[in-house]
């Protein structure tokens, strides 16, 4: 039963390496009401006990919900009559051959960009009625190579490292054109790059990774818990400070992507 009296936070892909990291040091607080919203039943209880055995805090839940799927996010939204001060999205997949979800849209493009475009979008209305609220948009240094001509890879061959990276590139833009949407609302949208884990969407870009998940979910925790006076909106951040960010200041291109997210219903 939720606590009026706590905050809420929602970490997408929460029984990944980060976003199980994320999920678990922001429960450290019991202030906090952690939503895990992540789509394996099997896991997401195992992970959501673990994470209540060791902060300590049994205000941990878990909603299952497809990351990929426009009709099931704005279920869960319409379902949620509690407020939202965080949102984290996280989720992310990179299967090494080109996947489809249910409706025939390019699984990576699907769960990666539209996953985040539209808990933005379904979840706008919990968060502007708990403002001020927080948007943290989970990216990546690892960006570039977006083609608004192509964005599921029907044209060029696919590619995973290049489907990866085109879709932290729209994440980052996304970031920007959020932050202005929401503008006057009370609501910050940052996005940031996590840190380098070895973890299971690393392995399929061909990686390992040099830091702990504690490491990798550093920067997103201590965006989704700093007083708001202290985050810029619309802002790229690494390492704890702002970085430049050379797609969210493309501002054609950051409407058109938006633009283009909005046309999948």
């Amino acid at each position: 039963m939720y606590d009026s009296g706590l905050k809420v936070a929602f970490i997408t892909g929460a029984t990944g390496a980060i976003g199980e990291a994320i999920a678990r040091n922001i429960a450290k607080d019991h202030n906090y009401y952690v939503v895990l919203v992540v789509r394996d039943e099997n896991k997401a209880e195992k992970v959501t006990d673990k994470i209540k055995n060791s902060t300590g805090n049994r205000n941990v839940i878990y909603k299952i919900v497809d990351l990929s799927n426009r009709e099931e996010i704005f279920q869960f939204a319409s379902e949620w009559k509690n407020p939202l001060n965080v949102l984290v999205n996280n989720a992310a997949t990179t299967p090494r051959s080109r996947q489809v979800n249910k409706n025939g849209i390019e699984l990576q493009f699907a769960t990666n960009v539209l996953g985040y475009f539209w808990m933005m979008q379904a979840f706008s209305g919990q968060l502007i009625e708990s403002a001020p609220s927080r948007i943290v948009n989970v990216a990546s240094y690892w960006a570039g190579g977006l083609n608004l001509e192509d964005l599921e890879f029907k044209k060029r061959q696919y590619n995973n490292d290049e489907a990866y990276r085109q879709s932290k590139q729209a994440n980052r833009m996304l970031t920007s054109a959020f932050a202005d949407k929401f503008a006057g609302q009370n609501i910050t949208v940052v996005s940031c790059h996590p840190g380098d884990v070895n973890s299971k969407l690393s392995n399929d870009l061909g990686f390992g990774g040099h830091e702990s998940p504690d490491q990798g979910a550093n920067t997103p925790v201590w965006l989704s818990t700093l007083p708001h006076d202290r985050l810029e909106s619309g802002k790229y951040y690494a390492h704890h400070r702002i970085e430049p960010c050379r797609f969210s200041q493309n501002n054609k291109e950051v409407e058109e992507l938006y633009d283009i997210c909005n046309s999948y219903t």
